[in-house]
């Protein structure tokens, strides 16, 4: 009877938290996917080419690692900024940079400044969200079991690709439809920006009121004296990370250009497309969240098929109210849906394993796409979200376990290598200029590969196995 009482208390004591940090998640998660709207805005602007247009991803994931990089350094010089602050005043301090982040870019877009000027604002966009990135992920593993923190991170992911799904149809239909009418160069995006900067303003006051408690992770003596270069897994997933950002960002800022070139369509249509993309991720992650989870098999199967049906509804409707996408132009998705059902099943809940084979996975659709019609072959890109969906979770969690004191300065690590994201955009962008787009996904090919040798091997070299 102790040990339930105790498991309740256990599981009221993280719910704040977890609502907290979701909330964060979601947030930073609609920030991000806005920057594959800005890449063709900017880019129809500005008259920039496929290279010079993937420089907003540079500017906004190289904060990262600048970011990130400094905590390193503080955390190896045993000031860690975390464990100085704390995890909330963390959260806090990201927030407030996020929110002077959006306000100045606004300012920026009403003014109708130089490109470099949204670069700059958009570098310190990214810091804020470093301190949230660094604080929140190390967070989610340690306010539960450790055997649940895939699931648990999983299930703040998906609410990170809510953010991600909404991201490209609302802010697709704002920025191409809305406001563009009545707007001149970059004057369109003013409204929208100036509209975030409240709302991170709101969250900032509700994660300062709100009451956050966790219990920190015990460490063992010996892991205190190991440094983590000694520790090669952490370091192979750090680079997993680089290279899953770093495709995942790829896909996503050149999907609208791809789907421009394939099927000539105008970047409206092409956003609501490409929420389909993020939306996967998103369902994805909650099938994610149910399959690493402890609930019972027959449980898990249910859950995973209201959440996938409630989430592709969520994603019709938005669509079809703001775009007028019918079923007949996004049925096929329901079809990749169900693979994806059939791959969590192989991957057996394991998360190593389930990140191998959805590597896999993607390798194969991308090879899909250079060989099958275009309609097809765009649906075969939006499907590399169903199957992106676990990969961040499962890469993190890996690379961390076992760390205890050393998650902070690992999690520091980890985020730096979000750089991916700022390098290969622009590097596939390069590539777009000069073999075409449909060719330029090569680039993810690579990131792909990489994953699945970690999901198979890199994970446990140099970890000792219990």
């Amino acid at each position: 009877m102790k040990n339930t009482n105790s498991q309740l208390q256990t599981k009221n004591s993280s719910l704040m938290p977890m609502i907290s940090v979701t909330v964060l998640f979601f947030m930073w998660g609609f920030i991000t996917s806005l920057n594959d709207i800005l890449i063709p805005y900017l880019k129809g602007v500005y008259s920039l080419s496929h290279f010079q247009a993937n420089i907003v991803q540079f500017a906004f994931f190289g904060a990262y690692f600048v970011g990130a990089f400094v905590f390193y350094l503080f955390a190896r010089k045993g000031k860690d900024p975390i464990t100085k602050m704390g995890y909330k005043n963390t959260l806090v301090i990201g927030l407030i940079i996020a929110a002077v982040a959006c306000f100045l870019f606004a300012m920026t877009a009403k003014a109708n400044l130089d490109f470099s000027v949204f670069l700059l604002t958009l570098f310190l966009l990214g810091i804020g969200l470093t301190f949230l990135q660094i604080a929140a992920n190390p967070f989610v593993s340690i306010i539960g079991d450790r055997e649940t923190a895939s699931s648990r991170l999983n299930l703040t992911q998906a609410f990170n690709s809510l953010g991600t799904t909404l991201g490209p149809a609302l802010g697709g239909y704002f920025v191409f439809n809305y406001f563009a009418k009545n707007s001149t160069g970059t004057d369109a995006v003013f409204i929208p920006y100036l509209f975030l900067a409240c709302l991170l303003l709101a969250v900032t006051v509700f994660i300062y009121t709100s009451k956050i408690s966790y219990t920190e992770e015990k460490e063992e003596s010996v892991t205190q004296q190991e440094s983590i270069f000694k520790k090669p897994y952490v370091l192979l997933g750090a680079l997993g990370i680089f290279f899953y950002v770093g495709a995942e960002v790829s896909i996503g800022s050149n999907f609208v250009s791809y789907m421009k070139e394939m099927l000539n369509k105008p970047e409206a249509v092409a956003s609501a497309f490409l929420s389909y993309y993020w939306g996967g991720t998103m369902i994805g992650r909650f099938l994610g969240a149910v399959s690493l989870s402890n609930a019972k098999a027959t449980n898990k199967v249910i859950y995973m098929v209201l959440l996938a049906v409630a989430a592709f509804l969520i994603i019709f409707l938005v669509n079809y109210s703001l775009h007028g996408l019918v079923f007949h132009q996004v049925w096929f998705f329901i079809v990749f849906i169900a693979l994806n059902f059939l791959f969590f099943y192989l991957g057996k809940g394991k998360p190593a394993l389930s990140l191998s084979i959805f590597a896999l996975v993607n390798l194969g659709l991308i090879i899909s796409s250079f060989i099958a019609a275009p309609t097809v072959a765009v649906w075969c890109i939006l499907a590399i979200g169903l199957f992106n969906s676990i990969m961040w979770g499962n890469v993190f969690t890996l690379a961390i376990d076992g760390l205890g004191k050393q998650t902070a300065s690992a999690s520091s690590i980890l985020i730096m290598m979000i750089v991916g994201g700022a390098l290969l955009p622009p590097l596939q962008g390069l590539l777009a200029d000069a073999i075409g787009i449909k060719y330029s996904f090569i680039i993810p090919m690579i990131s792909y590969c990489y994953l699945c040798f970690y999901g198979l091997k890199g994970y446990k070299i140099g970890k000792s196995l219990k």
